[in-house]
């Protein structure tokens, strides 16, 4: 959205240590780094940090630039946003405006296998992951315990062939209540409508396996150690209503040995969806993800 402000639940009166993050895309022309770089300074900023990409392909460019104060005065937020939206409309701009101390509130799908949920809460509770994971929802009881262990909030939503509606509005009140920044599917093995796809366009990570050649259906590991594959690995993406095939974030591979087991293969697969899926939010929760059509431009 154009003149997007971005998470707004952070001061407007930022201080010289923290931080300011402008995310843009827009139709590629001369001048633009000059003009935003001169903007900033105007405006009392000094650049940190500064990533830019042009894509050829499409014409569109693309740019992060993270900023602090100048000196002791205080940069407003509100200002720069009202000022910025000018430069923005010049060159038609899609952009967002964040505040590093805003902490992204994530709520985690997840049906059987915890791994990917254990592996984010770890994270998020040594501040690996600088995020607030408000409640984790499952439609099996099982994995309950590890959201207590982690003391965070555990709601266990049954979908069935009938309730799935049902199901997806409760789920769709809680996203609502908890005020929810990132949907974060750890292996929620349960399809979601088009129109929820639609309302977490954006907003919403999944993971899943990726092998070649692919294997589908249940125990895909297992199916890959039948047919000798070298290679295993995972992808997070953004959730579509295409399913499995949203714009990809992050992916992650290892090889596999002869003399491995089913179940070592196995378990080399998940820790590659771990990492694939942690890697994937601190990209999203540190504004770093641009969508370029059906593809991203990571800023690492």
């Amino acid at each position: 959205m154009s003149g997007h402000a971005g998470l707004s639940r952070a001061p407007d009166s930022v201080t010289e240590a923290v931080h300011l993050v402008l995310t843009l895309s827009c139709p590629d022309r001369a001048g633009i780094i000059r003009t935003v770089s001169s903007f900033l300074f105007d405006h009392g900023a000094n650049v940190v940090e500064s990533q830019q990409y042009g894509d050829r392909r499409t014409g569109t460019f693309f740019m992060r630039v993270q900023f602090e104060a100048i000196g002791e005065t205080p940069l407003e937020a509100a200002a720069l946003r009202r000022d910025f939206t000018r430069v923005a409309e010049a060159f038609g701009m899609t952009w967002r405006l964040t505040d590093t101390r805003t902490r992204h509130r994530v709520l985690i799908l997840v049906s059987k296998f915890g791994h990917c949920l254990n592996d984010l809460l770890y994270r998020a509770s040594i501040g690996a992951l600088d995020v607030d994971v408000v409640a984790v929802v499952s439609n099996h009881p099982d994995l309950r315990h590890f959201a207590e262990q982690r003391d965070v909030p555990f709601h266990h939503i049954p979908v069935t062939a009938g309730t799935k509606p049902a199901a997806e509005r409760q789920l769709l009140d809680l996203v609502e209540e908890l005020d929810v920044d990132l949907v974060v599917l750890a292996r929620y093995m349960q399809i979601l409508s088009e129109d929820l796809c639609k309302q977490w366009e954006g907003r919403a990570i999944n993971i899943h396996h990726s092998m070649l050649p692919s294997f589908k259906g249940a125990r895909p590991y297992h199916q890959a150690y039948d047919r000798g594959v070298k290679v295993v690995g995972a992808t997070a993406h953004y959730v579509t209503s295409d399913l499995d095939e949203g714009p990809i974030i992050e992916q992650e591979v290892a090889r596999v040995d002869h003399s491995m087991s089913a179940e070592q293969v196995a378990a080399l697969g998940r820790d590659t969806e771990c990492l694939a899926l942690a890697r994937a939010v601190r990209w999203h929760t540190s504004n770093r993800v641009l969508l370029d059509g059906g593809r991203t431009v990571v800023f690492r």
